[in-house]
């Protein structure tokens, strides 16, 4: 693969692991149109959707973008533990998880020579130092690539995972963000493996948003408007309805922007550990380095996580804004 520049810099190479999803979507259309990123592959997991609909979602978003050049791979069906999946947030993002638009089926197929772990696993060692990833759903398929190599942990530029809620509420319950609670065990697993790693959830995330204004003006003639426009509608129901919220959050994009301008965000960094049991199962708990710790404990020894604990809401938003709808 031959490096790319844009204004003298190397272009990030980018790896996109989704469950799409509206703000998967917006995410996705933001990566494609930004000049500091290469888009290598699209890889799916289940989530917002089942597994194989998350693969036929990222095809439709990829023919929309005219980048049917990004293959796309389809992950894992089941948890990290080998569990197969069973939630998903059709009611959030609707049973086709584009907000029940019914949109066509894809001219496109997915790779059918690799797995997504497989897939992860052989960019990572093929370019090392080169790949990010950007994780929007559960860790499953890089826990699973991890598990095939664990240098690759240490090979990766960065990865960058939407998940958790470290000093807030979850979006689920109380304890527990959605991607994380989705499998625990694969990202108590990656962050005890992998270095480089900043996770951008909920204690950023929920206060990036679009108003209802400006969702409307997301329907602005381009092909990604468009379609954005059109799926949102049930999300912002949903926003209204749960959260009282006149508009939507802008989690996954938010993820991306973390990408392409970490110097938004303020970062706090430590070892992080996830419950995998009881009622806190799928919560984030990071060791913020407050105390010397006067024997061993669970978080000791193991690599620290970069977790993004403020963000500068309005320049994030407008770079969103900005590159979505192209």
């Amino acid at each position: 693969m031959a490096s790319t520049n844009t204004g003298g810099a190397t272009k990030k190479l980018l790896i996109i692991d989704t469950d799409p999803g509206i703000d998967d979507a917006m995410a996705i259309f933001a990566a494609f149109n930004s000049p500091e990123v290469d888009v290598i592959g699209l890889t799916t997991l289940f989530g917002n959707v089942k597994t194989s609909l998350a693969t036929e979602n990222a095809l439709r978003l990829r023919e929309l973008a005219g980048r049917e050049d990004v293959p796309v791979i389809e992950g894992s069906s089941s948890t990290f533990a080998g569990v197969p999946n069973k939630r998903v947030a059709d009611f959030v993002h609707g049973q086709d998880g584009f907000g029940n638009t019914h949109q066509p089926r894809p001219k496109g197929s997915k790779e059918e020579a690799m797995s997504a772990a497989e897939f992860i696993q052989q960019k990572v060692s093929q370019h090392p130092g080169r790949i990010t990833i950007l994780a929007l759903a559960s860790l499953t398929n890089v826990a699973l690539a991890l598990s095939l190599d664990e240098t690759i942990g240490s090979k990766w530029a960065e990865l960058v995972y939407l998940g958790g809620a470290f000093f807030r509420n979850g979006n689920v319950n109380p304890a527990a963000e959605a991607n994380t609670l989705g499998d625990p065990e694969a990202a108590d697993y990656v962050f005890g493996l992998g270095t480089n790693i900043k996770v951008v959830g909920m204690d950023v995330t929920v206060g990036c948003q679009l108003t209802a204004a400006e969702m409307e003006a997301l329907d602005n003639g381009s092909t990604s408007g468009r379609f954005l426009h059109s799926i949102s509608r049930f999300y912002q129901d949903f926003y209204r309805k749960h959260h009282g919220i006149n508009g939507v959050c802008l989690h996954d994009p938010t993820a991306f922007v973390a990408v392409i301008a970490p110097d938004l965000f303020k970062w706090a960094e430590g070892c992080v550990r996830v419950s995998t049991d009881g009622i806190t199962r799928g919560m984030t708990v990071m060791d913020a380095g407050l105390c010397n710790w006067a024997e061993a404990n669970a978080w000791s020894g193991r690599p620290r996580v970069q977790v993004a604990l403020g963000v500068d809401e309005t320049q994030v938003v407008q770079l969103i804004k900005g590159r979505m709808c192209k």
